[in-house]
């Protein structure tokens, strides 16, 4: 990275963005996302250069170093284009639409992502990591900017005709099938090939899904939870209990610090891209948590705390706030900070103690990883018992030791979306594992952003003392979950009513009243040059399939039935996509799931200064419970008017004879009401 003592900053300089300020002092003439930007370039009559990336991807690194901070490159992009880098993290709108154009014209995409467009926006050309140099027969940066700069002045029809084929092939690709109607049957079906899929590209010997490269995706594992509670499919619960013991066993997970990182080059889980990103740990803390609720296997519950351990000691800003990710390379080098020898194993643990644990965790001589070797138990086999009992002093001395290297760097800005998801694990985890200090944190991010990035409207991005940004539909949908989990542990009506809130946002400023479905970005957002609707789970479920999935929980908590129309609606809107490749839409395939089970409704009805023992008898028992297709309302407790205002009908709930009573409804039928708790589980243990 180029420093200010080499280099006169560029436009940059002022932003907040901690990749935008990698940035500053490259001799590019980089320009934020602006009207400036594009001003120039049209009043220059320039192409734009564009580069979207993120501040802990290590090949979007290696591009800067290579290509970016060279004097070559820099002038000639400086003389022949307007330059623009975006953080795709704060700008997901800008990143999805030209990742679909990169998609459409390569059939791949990934960051550093690259673009080169006309100033109206309109793309020509898209790729991701290019050399500076053209090498083995693929063409280097400076060849590509040569041929593009010639183009521009000497065949710029052509140009502007393959802008306008990739548009239409975008904006075709957009117009799905609307108003599909599906029976019951087919949707069963829907969710049967989808489980088949699952099954088909389940790696036996591994766990997880497909080949090389490996990504998590905890969303998958959640939908198949959920199907084998629905249909008491054993296979289906053996795919998730074998992808997360393997996940769990290889060189993705910090054996040391905790954490997974985000993806494994290789099928055996081994060697990660060793950025650590907060969606995907809160995803996979939840995932831990549901196993645990449904085994009772202690190992998971202490997987899920050591995920939201790291987070709380880690990733979590004196604010309240829990920050982004953590960088791949520190001093350059791609996981320099998580690589061991046995020689400084031993240097720290002793000659025995040091043999024992490299022999444990496969760090040898030869190394694992260019070298070096990355703590894994592939070949141990997951016994977390056996692991802590011989070597839990080990690790802490080893991470002890780890915490003097030098980190990758942090990056710290808060994304409203993701700490949404960090809200919903960490409210999950306290009631589960029946640990305070969780749900202290959970509100204490729901907190600060409500107090700082809910200015009249959601805003995406906090750094710095500044919120930025419109939300996008995905930092909707994902907070209202977090607020909706944080209901559930806490049953304070105040994040219901938040939830509440900003559902109608959403519905306000996302929702194509003629056609169904939500817009990636509101209208009142800057126009771009389509404006699309997601409902692809990637590495992170869609906005759409998390927000379906919450009209439905919030229409069961409410009695709104406007909610569940639009349940319908989604699904009558995607369906005909998901209907093409089903396990593409896992977390979407989650409310159709919801939908075709009979759901259940609980009402606890306590006198707040009565009976807290048997209220709590029956709350401890739905919290051990593996129960996603119940909701459960208490009331009698603090702010019971609050929940009154926002759930009229439970004025008709009442204690019988002073005493806790629990109210079980369910296929549109409530049974008799409920005093004695052991009666209470026996329901519950009856019905699904």
């Amino acid at each position: 990275m180029t420093t200010s003592t080499e280099q006169k900053a560029n436009h940059l300089i002022d932003e907040k963005s901690p990749y935008l300020l990698q940035h500053a002092y490259n001799p590019v003439d980089w320009y934020p996302w602006t009207e400036e930007a594009f001003a120039k370039a049209a009043r220059e009559d320039k192409p734009i250069f564009l580069s979207i990336g993120y501040s802990t991807c290590h090949w979007c690194h290696v591009m800067e170093e290579e290509s970016f901070e060279d004097k070559q490159v820099a002038e000639f992009l400086n003389q022949h284009f307007v330059s623009i880098k975006v953080d795709r993290e704060e700008r997901p709108d800008v990143d999805n639409i030209y990742m679909k154009v990169c998609q459409t014209l390569t059939g791949r995409g990934g960051w550093p992502l690259t673009v080169i467009m006309t100033p109206e926006k309109e793309p020509f050309f898209a790729g991701t990591y290019f050399t500076k140099e053209s090498r083995m027969g693929r063409p280097g940066l400076l060849e590509i900017l040569r041929g593009i700069q010639s183009a521009w002045q000497e065949k710029r029809s052509v140009l502007l005709q393959s802008s306008s084929e990739i548009m239409e092939a975008i904006k075709k690709k957009e117009r799905v099938n609307s108003q599909t109607e599906f029976s019951r049957e087919e949707l069963e079906g829907l969710l049967e090939r989808a489980y088949q899929g699952f099954k088909a590209t389940f790696d036996k010997e591994y766990g997880g899904f497909g080949s090389a490269p490996k990504f998590p995706l905890a969303h998958n594992l959640l939908f198949l939870m959920r199907y084998w509670k629905a249909t008491a499919n054993q296979e289906a619960l053996d795919l998730v209990t074998e992808t997360l013991d393997s996940m769990y066993a290889g060189g993705i997970y910090d054996h040391l610090g905790y954490g997974f990182a985000r993806y494994s080059t290789d099928r055996k889980w081994l060697v990660p891209h060793f950025e650590k990103m907060l969606y995907d740990n809160a995803l996979l803390a939840i995932a831990y948590l549901e196993a645990y609720q449904i085994t009772d296997d202690d190992t998971y519950a202490q997987i899920a705390g050591e995920i939201l351990t790291y987070i709380s000691r880690d990733m979590t800003s004196t604010t309240g706030g829990f920050y982004s990710a953590e960088d791949a390379d520190s001093e350059g080098v791609e996981g320099k900070f998580y690589l061991w020898t046995p020689a400084e194993v031993k240097e720290i643990l002793g000659e025995e103690e040091g043999k024992e644990f490299c022999q444990y965790y496969d760090i040898t001589v030869e190394g694992n990883f260019e070298g070096k070797s990355i703590p894994n138990l592939i070949e141990q086999g997951v016994n977390k018992d056996e692991a802590d009992d011989k070597f839990k002093k080990a690790r802490e001395k080893l991470f002890a030791a780890r915490e003097e290297r030098i980190h990758p760097d942090k990056d710290d800005k808060i994304l409203t979306g993701w700490n949404g998801l960090m809200i919903a694990a960490m409210a999950l985890g306290a009631r589960v594992l029946d640990e305070g200090r969780y749900q202290h944190l959970a509100q204490q991010a729901s907190d600060f952003i409500w107090d700082n990035l809910y200015q009249d409207r959601l805003l995406a991005r906090y750094r710095a003392g500044e919120a930025a940004y419109l939300a996008y539909v995905d930092d909707y949908a994902f907070l209202i979950w977090g607020l909706l989990e944080l209901y559930q542990t806490t049953f304070n009506p105040e994040y219901l009513k938040r939830a509440l809130l900003l559902n109608d946002e959403l519905l306000e400023y996302f929702w194509d009243d003629d056609a169904g479905g939500l817009y990636f970005y509101g209208e009142d957002g800057e126009e771009l040059i389509t404006r699309p609707k997601e409902v692809y789970d990637g590495a992170m479920p869609s906005g759409n399939s998390v927000a379906t999935l919450n009209f439905l929980k919030l229409a069961k908590l409410t009695g709104n039935n406007d909610l569940e129309e639009k349940v319908e609606e989604q699904i009558r809107y995607f369906g005909s996509q998901i209907n093409k490749n089903p396990t593409a839409y896992s977390y979407f395939l989650s409310s159709i799931l919801s939908i075709q089970v009979d759901n259940r409704e609980i009402v606890i009805v306590a006198d707040v200064n009565q009976q807290q023992e048997e209220t709590e008898d029956m709350l401890n028992f739905l919290r051990a419970s593996f129960n996603p297709f119940t909701t459960q309302v208490v009331k009698g407790k603090e702010n019971q008017d609050q929940l009154l205002e926002l759930i009229p009908f439970l004025t008709n709930y009442q204690t019988v004879e002073g005493r806790t009573t629990a109210y079980i409804c369910q296929d549109f039928t409530c049974q008799a009401p409920i005093t004695d708790v052991e009666e209470f589980k026996k329901q519950l243990l009856e019905k699904i």
